[in-house]
């Protein structure tokens, strides 16, 4: 397939992905609200905490979501079909043996721990009980819908992936609306309509790919180098994911130690506003990761480096122009949301969000160097450093530094990931880090300086009100196209722009 092609379809699949988020986000938030009302406060709070006894397991699919398709396109880049069947084959063998030791232990130690450890009142434990049961039936079944919902999305049909997520989300709405009318115990029955909308999707998933992908159809396979070579990979996965995680929570707790829960609340609300943002660019990257392990396995290196060098600028971008408001209009748009915003709120959100600016630019580095495999030395030396940032920020505040201090010890400790991910990618596929540094990141950074300009002049002159932040969001998307264009743009990627438009312009007027 030609890079234009390939080009068009990213184009389309972003769209059908960023059309997805925002209906799923829409409903979803609108979907808890109902649930709350429905449930009440307490049951509510009981099906979370009880649900996720279970679904802190969560983190160990995702790993295996991630060999999943890291596998899939690479044997598609091969045009190795018959492999392609195994790999899938034995993921769905992993998958069970997970799912099973799943089982056993949430059904021993955690049922214990529900029992005789969770605070529940006496009068809800029969239903907490029976949620928890159905927790784990609803995460199986979530399990076995990974290698499916993996194959769709490596074969790039993001408009099924799309269509199936919306109407998950719609029968969760229509389900909860059930609820109201429904004589029997709120919470149990709501436990059982989740499992039966998750083996709905699941069936749907598996049904799909039966019919159109031959090559994603269950036999048993057993083959003892690939069980360790995707346990191999997805090990070393889980130590990025587990780095990540222990930062993250371990801030948390040293924040909590210095200054107390208030300190913690500013920095969850940052973090999810950093999260809603975050996903814009990385819906970007589930439509290029597929063609970035398709390129390298079909030994094409010199296009899998050209996109990522064209995805780390887009991924930068798109984050960019979403975040520029937010940014600007920090204190005005979370008070529109929180009725008080807590003190270090607005500080922290930016801090946070310059942090997933930087990060957008490891995205496709990262998927490049999982198109490999060969990902010991990179998960060691890149998760080493991400939780070195858990010392320096103890020390630190120890030696009486305020507590956004831990937000620039973050900052600098993406850059410092960032660093490191091209020289190991220099050695993994020959990365031309100059070149990057030229092409990538001073454009980028160049452009986004230029960009920001304007918007920053005009929202420290104009009255504060929604006027302005719509006045800030307007001007700083014009400011962000032409600055994109003119200086973080080559001189092929601006032809292959004017082509594409003269393209359309005649397509329009024919």
């Amino acid at each position: 397939m030609s890079t234009s092609a390939n080009n068009k379809r990213i184009a389309k699949n972003t769209m059908m992905l960023y059309i997805r988020m925002l209906l799923t986000m829409g409903v979803s938030l609108y979907t808890v609200r109902v649930v709350l009302d429905t449930l009440g406060t307490i049951d509510y709070g009981l099906y979370n905490v009880v649900g996720g006894v279970v679904t802190m397991f969560a983190f160990l699919s995702g790993t295996m979501a991630s060999a999943s398709q890291r596998f899939f396109a690479f044997e598609l880049g091969r045009n190795n079909m018959g492999k392609l069947t195994q790999t899938f084959s034995m993921t769905m063998n992993i998958y069970l043996i997970i799912a099973v030791i799943i089982v056993v232990l949430a059904e021993t130690v955690g049922l214990w721990f529900l029992t005789h450890k969770m605070t529940i009142p006496p009068e809800r434990m029969d239903a907490a009980q029976w949620v928890f049961h159905f927790s784990i039936l609803t995460f199986m079944m979530t399990m076995f819908t990974i290698p499916y919902n993996a194959a769709i999305i490596v074969q790039e049909k993001m408009t099924v992936y799309a269509y199936v997520s919306i109407l998950e989300v719609v029968l969760k709405l229509i389900l909860v609306f059930l609820l109201v009318f429904s004589p029997y115990d709120k919470l149990k029955l709501y436990s059982v309509l989740m499992f039966s909308v998750t083996t709905l999707v699941t069936l749907i998933y598996r049904t799909y790919c039966k019919r159109k992908f031959q090559h994603y159809r269950y036999s048993f396979f057993w083959d003892k180098a690939l069980f360790y070579k995707l346990i191999g990979y997805s090990g070393w996965n889980l130590f990025g994911a587990l780095a990540g995680m222990f930062n993250n929570q371990g801030v948390n707790i040293i924040l909590n130690l210095f200054f107390g829960p208030t300190i913690n609340a500013a920095r969850a609300i940052a973090y999810q506003v950093s999260a809603a943002i975050n996903r814009f660019a990385q819906n970007f990257m589930t439509a290029t990761r597929p063609q970035i392990v398709k390129h390298y396995a079909g030994g094409e290196n010199k296009q899998m480096l050209k996109l990522v060098f064209q995805s780390s600028k887009l991924s930068f971008f798109l984050l960019f122009i979403i975040s520029m408001p937010m940014l600007l209009e920090t204190n005005f748009i979370i008070g529109l949301w929180l009725k008080k915003v807590p003190e270090y709120v607005t500080l922290f959100t930016r801090l946070v969000i310059l942090t997933a600016l930087i990060d957008s630019l490891s995205l496709p580095l990262m998927t490049a160097a999982q198109a490999t495999g060969k990902i010991r030395k990179y998960q060691t030396a890149v998760g080493g450093t991400m939780l070195l940032a858990l010392p320096v920020s103890y020390f630190l505040l120890l030696g009486g530094f305020p507590p956004e201090t831990v937000m620039y010890v973050a900052i600098v400790n993406s850059v410092i990931c960032l660093f490191l991910r091209l020289l190991i990618l220099k050695d993994l596929v020959e990365l031309p880090v100059k070149k990057y540094l030229m092409e990538v990141i001073l454009p980028s950074l160049s452009a986004a300086l230029v960009a920001y300009a304007v918007p920053s002049i005009l929202s420290s002159q104009i009255p504060r009100s929604m006027a302005r932040v719509f006045i800030v969001g307007f001007t700083g998307i014009i400011t962000s196209t032409l600055a994109i264009y003119l200086i973080a743009l080559t001189m092929n990627e601006k032809r292959y722009i004017l082509e594409t438009l003269h393209k359309l312009k005649t397509r329009r007027n024919a």
